[in-house]
């Protein structure tokens, strides 16, 4: 790339840039109308130390390549990560980068990278927000600079055209069971002797004998303890897209879905989907093809949602 012609590179002077700047032409228009060769001597090295801060905040910006952006788990309405892999051709020079990240209907934090490595992969995680579920898009990837003396920030665009599935926004289930719609779960206690390992939100057929009653004081609903050798028993998960349709209602079910997923996740139980649609019914097993599904699905009806007779185990 050329220094000057690269329609993906913009200069600007930083506010202590412009202060040297200033400070150099008054340099040079004292050395000329005094004809001092110490003046004329300090303004070639200040010249020198700004066109160097600039040679050398542009080559911060070369040799590095964009291979590859991970998406992970990120939710709609919640910080995500985003991961960035670069590869280094600058054999591990100091880059003192600035990363910002375009993406539609959302926004993403800047990064830092500071120096990659020499050999293989660096991963520069960036924090991001969405606002909707579905694909979105990461529009740009801009590489701002001040190395290394702050007077001028070269900025270097990288135009992206890649899609990222958000996910729902996994919102808390109630603890009721009463109140959840197309899923079961329960625990089956081995025989034997049990310590105390945890607690959790009290559930349908829960000995009053178990309940926490620090954690129920402190929650304001009812809790119970866990213990070493109770064993979870896979959650079932049920969604009639007939019954549905599109509108808040519908997103505020997904989320529901989300969350009793992720609740699912962090007990290491584990999880299916049933999605019924006009096309048929689709399962899917497994906590991240279960947050994909709810993630891509769309409502096929008018309505806002049916409640199971009973729910599934």
């Amino acid at each position: 790339m050329r220094l000057w012609n690269d329609r993906h590179l913009r200069l600007s002077l930083t506010g202590l840039g412009l202060q040297y700047l200033l400070a150099l032409l008054a340099v040079g228009a004292f050395s000329v109308n005094t004809g001092n060769n110490l003046l004329y001597l300090l303004f070639s090295l200040m010249l020198g130390l700004f066109l160097v801060s600039g040679i050398l905040s542009r080559r911060a910006l070369q040799g590095l390549r964009l291979t590859a952006v991970e998406e992970g788990n990120l939710f709609a309405r919640v910080r995500g990560g985003l991961r960035l892999r670069f590869q280094d051709a600058g054999n591990g020079r100091l880059r003192g980068l600035e990363l910002h990240l375009t993406l539609d209907d959302g926004t993403v934090e800047p990064g830092f990278l500071g120096a990659a490595h020499r050999e293989g992969e660096t991963t520069v995680v960036l924090q991001a927000r969405a606002d909707r579920r579905g694909w979105t898009r990461l529009r740009r990837l801009e590489f701002r600079t001040r190395f290394p003396f702050g007077l001028l920030e070269k900025s270097h665009f990288l135009e992206l055209d890649q899609q990222v599935l958000v996910l729902p926004h996994p919102r808390t289930p109630p603890a009721q069971p009463a109140a959840w719609r197309g899923e079961g779960h329960r625990t089956l206690a081995l025989e034997g002797t049990s310590s105390p390992e945890g607690a959790r939100p009290l559930r349908l057929g829960d000995s009053p004998g178990r309940v926490h009653w620090k954690r129920t004081a402190q929650r304001s609903q009812p809790w119970v303890r866990t213990f070493e050798e109770e064993r979870p028993v896979g959650l079932h998960l049920r969604l009639d897209l007939s019954a549905w349709g599109p509108g808040r209602p519908f997103e505020r079910e997904l989320e529901r879905l989300s969350g009793a997923v992720l609740q699912a996740r962090l007990q290491k139980r584990d999880i299916s989907l049933e999605l019924q649609g006009p096309e048929g019914i689709r399962e899917v097993h497994g906590h991240g093809p279960c947050w994909r599904a709810l993630a891509m699905t769309q409502a096929a009806g008018a309505g806002e949602g049916v409640i199971p007779a009973a729910p599934l185990s």
